[in-house]
């Protein structure tokens, strides 16, 4: 039958309209219903009420429309009077005739939807499944809470127990919605079911716990708990309520419930967590990574879109603690809580934790989209080849990647790596962030090495055009970014741990060795093609060497520039100086003691006595002039 759909399809009419077009809506619908069912009153016929019953439904599922119609419009007429009375800037508010007039339509609406509860009951005759019986008690608990909410909202101050004991019916029928539409989005996963809980639910079960003096510290799954009916066997089982139940199977302990923190640890300072939602979202994300692990160290071999698919759930429950967070703050601020406050210091390093864990898991599925390295590498993929074999049987023949998809797949990953480096700067809006100098260089730090490497992809797409001197320009600058003092990072390396903001001492060793030797490389290419276009203007204008080649023979000739075979050799000959064996002097061997020559002096020392004698005196030495000749 589709109850909660068909609701909140025909509410999305509230978008572009107010309460009041939208009840003109439901009217003229109302009609056209009555009208198919034979329902409708005739002209100038006096009206006859006609009870809708279980065999009707059964019969046709369009009774289930016209009691779901006739409930919305009264809710809506109902919320009209609230909200133009709302509006009104006179300062009387909603008057008591008005109020009373208001709980009458919301009355109206509950009975309703209670009259369309009972005859589902009846399954043999309406033929109802257990999800509409399901939906249809949680619509009639949503209706039947909104009007316990105006009876008690009138204004008047009240002690704590006459408080709570007022809010009590209010707060019994929204946590049977709850539990009911909690239980649904379990099973189904539909979104529908989440908006009505995030939206409509729970703010109203938390603005009538406050009312009722409840901690705010009580999650509000805690209080649908404690308020819900648990005698009513019909509706839940038991177990299901219990607040650590005991997993079944395998499957269940792994969906199992964790411990709800009750702090959390920022860059070495702890705060309390001052509202009980946030640290149910806290939880949520804790298991949500751990099963984000689980796949991503199963499913090794999966693809870059199957990984990121995985970082759905987390990022989700990322964005409700965040949401959780923030609802937290403004309602502190709406008490005028000062911000020295130690509750509103709490919630500062609380939001600035949760919105950082946030931005992270972003990066980090923008890092697996990327691929392997963050895209330190790009290499040419295989074109898939048809699944249909060729006619005559031979194999496809191996083609490459084609210059455009490359370009395309660099021009992907420009984006992602734009979108990270808009999240990392996101975070220095936070607030509190820009207090933290050494927080903010290592942002700063995480933020320049993407930088880089949208350089180097950059880089890649000037080197498949031939654009070699860009993409020059691009790796140095690409490696400036990496060598100006990067931030080392203050969180612990976890093995095998999911991408995300954290960025290892690795990383950042391979980024500057890799770019650094594409550096050297594209270098040597841009002189290569400077040389080839040198040598091209010199054969454009026909240029030749002007010396004979045979006093060139130990190089090669200059691309582009031509041999003159006419030039082989310089004949007739002409005198010109040629280097002999040169003259050594040795003026200096008599008077520089040299290695080798202090044994030769010793020997000479050693033997005086083999000297001749010449008329019993000894022999003079003779005196020799320059160059060792005689004078």
């Amino acid at each position: 039958m589709d109850i909660t759909p068909f609701i909140s399809s025909h509410r999305e009419a509230l978008l572009i309209g107010d309460y009041n077009v939208y009840r003109t809506q439901l009217s003229r619908q109302l009609l056209a219903v009555r009208k198919r069912l034979g329902r409708a009153t005739a002209k100038r016929e006096k009206f006859t009420k006609k009870d809708v019953t279980a065999s009707d439904v059964g019969s046709n599922h369009e009774f289930v429309h016209l009691l779901l119609l006739t409930s919305e419009r009264a809710w809506a007429h109902a919320m009209f009077m609230k909200t133009s009375h709302g509006e009104d800037t006179s300062g009387k508010g909603i008057t008591g005739s008005t109020r009373s007039h208001i709980i009458s339509r919301l009355s109206k609406a509950a009975k309703t939807a209670r009259h369309l509860v009972e005859l589902l009951a009846e399954r043999s005759a309406s033929k109802a499944k257990d999800q509409d019986v399901l939906e249809a008690r949680g619509y009639h608990a949503s209706l039947a809470g909104a009007e316990e909410f105006e009876k008690q909202s009138a204004g008047q101050k009240s002690t704590e127990q006459s408080s709570e004991e007022s809010w009590k019916p209010c707060l019994r029928y929204f946590a049977e919605a709850r539990v009911i539409y909690a239980a649904l989005y379990e099973r189904d996963k539909k979104e529908v079911y989440r908006e009505i809980l995030a939206n409509t639910i729970d703010p109203t079960i938390r603005y009538a716990a406050y009312q009722a003096h409840l901690s705010r510290t009580i999650a509000i799954p805690t209080i649908a708990k404690r308020y819900f009916l648990t005698q009513d066997k019909e509706l839940v089982d038991p177990y299901a309520l219990k607040d650590k139940p005991i997993p079944k199977n395998d499957e269940d302990e792994q969906n199992a419930p964790r411990d709800v923190p009750n702090s959390v640890t920022w860059r070495g300072r702890k705060a309390n967590i001052v509202d009980a939602s946030i640290g149910q979202a806290l939880a949520a994300v804790t298991a949500a990574g751990a099963r984000l692990r689980a796949y991503l160290s199963s499913n090794y071999n999966a693809s870059n879109r199957d990984k990121a698919a995985a970082y759905d759930e987390i990022l989700t429950t990322s964005q409700d603690a965040a949401d959780a967070t923030k609802r937290a703050t403004e309602e502190l601020e709406k008490e005028r809580v000062d911000e020295g406050d130690p509750r509103m210091q709490d919630l500062r390093v609380t939001s600035l934790a949760v919105n950082y864990d946030l931005v992270s898991w972003r990066v980090g599925r923008n890092r697996v989209l990327i691929g392997d390295n963050d895209g330190l590498t790009f290499t040419a993929q295989q074109p898939k080849k048809p699944k249909r074999p060729r006619k005559d049987g031979t194999p496809y023949a191996e083609k490459e990647e084609p210059r455009s998809r490359k370009l395309a797949r660099l021009r992907e990953r420009l984006v992602l790596y734009d979108a990270t480096i808009q999240s990392i700067d996101s975070v220095k809006e936070l607030r509190g962030a820009m207090r933290d100098a050494s927080f903010v260089t290592e942002l700063e730090g995480k933020a320049a090495h993407f930088r880089a490497l949208k350089c180097l992809n950059i880089s890649y797409s000037h080197s498949l055009l031939d654009g070699h001197l860009n993409a020059l320009a691009l790796l140095q600058r690409a490696k400036e970014l990496l060598s100006s003092s990067p931030a080392a990072s203050s969180e612990a390396e976890t093995p095998d741990a999911p991408p995300t903001l954290h960025l290892s001492s690795a990383d950042r060793e391979n980024a500057q060795k890799h770019v650094c030797a594409l550096l050297s490389r594209t270098h040597a290419l841009v002189e290569l093609h400077k040389l080839e276009a040198n040598a091209r203007v010199a054969a454009e204008k026909h240029m030749t060497s002007a010396f004979p080649i045979v006093q060139n023979l130990n190089a090669y000739p200059t691309p582009g520039v031509q041999v003159d075979l006419k030039n082989l050799v310089q004949y007739p000959p002409e005198v010109q100086p040629v280097p002999v064996k040169p003259l050594f002097l040795d003026v200096a061997w008599n008077y520089i003691e040299y290695p080798g020559r202090e044994r030769e002096a010793s020997v000479k020392a050693a033997a005086p006595a083999d000297e001749p004698m010449v008329n019993g005196t000894e022999a003079q030495p003779k005196k020799r002039g320059w160059f060792g000749f005689g004078r």
